[in-house]
């Protein structure tokens, strides 16, 4: 188990993630269910910015458009 996340790097985590979800969409897409749920868990502490990335780039919504 991780050790928990500070209130201040949940609220900076949740706004990277709401900017990059924000750019996701003026370009026209939407995030899927999967990818969003990596988000709440990287928000959340569950999982840290490289865990991220890689199952994000490893994620069946990517790997399959």
């Amino acid at each position: 188990t991780r050790a928990p996340i500070s209130d201040a790097e949940r609220g900076r985590r949740k706004r990277e993630i709401d900017f990059a979800r924000g750019s996701v969409r003026y370009e026209g897409g939407i995030l899927s269910g999967e990818v969003e749920e990596l988000n709440t868990r990287y928000i959340d502490g569950e999982i840290d910015g490289d865990e991220l990335t890689a199952a994000i780039l490893a994620s069946v919504t990517v790997q399959h458009g």
